[in-house]
């Protein structure tokens, strides 16, 4: 059963991967592009030589772009999986559907949204190359201690369920893990290294589009597992019934 599951989160994450890319290819490289330029204006401006490209930028937009966002996508579909399979029929009674989706849910805020609110993703030439180790730094840990209050709160809420109600205990636990990471970041420091003259425009496009390729690539995969492990369940269920016709009583 765990194979079965690990195989399809990964397949729903090739698919979200692939939507993922269409979203960025579309929306995303327009702003990189625009913040490619002006980093090449600055170069110009201060009389030196733009670096070697070791990869061209076709490339980079094109078969570079989907082959990450796929593995991206397949890597997080079969972590995905298998937390459903640690969770399901054991924090809440919801079908396999609800069931992914609240873990794709869970994960994008835990994952993506609490590190993005404080280190949101910057386009080319709106940050330092220095820093570029204690910024990745910073995100890194941000996402690791997210994903262990996450973790925290959910256990938690179950524990809470037997008292107060599911409900109650969701909001419960929900609220101690805002405030728990909201100090988490406000003890973390910030990075604002965007020069003044950078187009602000480019990065907010930048950063819109990246968050959507991320809302894109998390739906899709709550969506398509939630899906697929719904099918599975069924044909598993009418198996299991098939077998039971089919097995001879007792003697009489």
């Amino acid at each position: 059963m765990m194979r079965s599951l690990l195989i399809r989160g990964m397949i729903a994450g090739l698919v979200a991967g692939l939507l993922s890319f269409v979203f960025a290819r579309v929306f995303g490289e327009p702003a990189v592009g625009a913040a490619i330029a002006f980093e090449d204006r600055l170069t110009a401006a201060a009389g030196e030589e733009g670096g070697v490209e070791l990869v061209s930028r076709g490339v980079q937009s094109t078969i570079g772009l989907a082959v990450a966002l796929l593995l991206y996508g397949a890597a997080i579909g079969g972590i995905l999986a298998l937390v459903y399979a640690a969770v399901y029929g054991r924090v809440a009674r919801l079908g396999p559907r609800a069931t992914a989706g609240l873990v794709a849910l869970v994960g994008f805020l835990a994952v993506v949204l609490v590190p993005f609110v404080k280190y949101p993703a910057n386009p080319p030439a709106s940050s330092s190359h220095e820093t570029i180790g204690l910024r990745t730094g910073l995100y890194v840990l941000l996402v690791a201690l997210s994903i262990a209050l996450a973790v925290g709160a959910v256990l938690a809420a179950r524990r809470l369920t037997v008292r107060f109600g599911w409900w109650n205990a969701v909001l419960i636990a929900t609220g101690v893990y805002i405030v728990l990471v909201g100090l988490v970041g406000f003890l973390l420091p910030a990075m604002d290294e965007t020069p003044a003259d950078f187009p602000g425009t480019v990065l907010y496009d930048f950063r819109v589009a990246s968050l959507g390729g991320q809302i894109v690539l998390w739906a899709t995969l709550g969506i398509v597992f939630g899906a697929l492990a719904e099918g599975s369940g069924a044909r598993r269920s009418r198996s299991v019934g098939r077998s039971a016709r089919t097995t001879p009583g007792p003697a009489v």
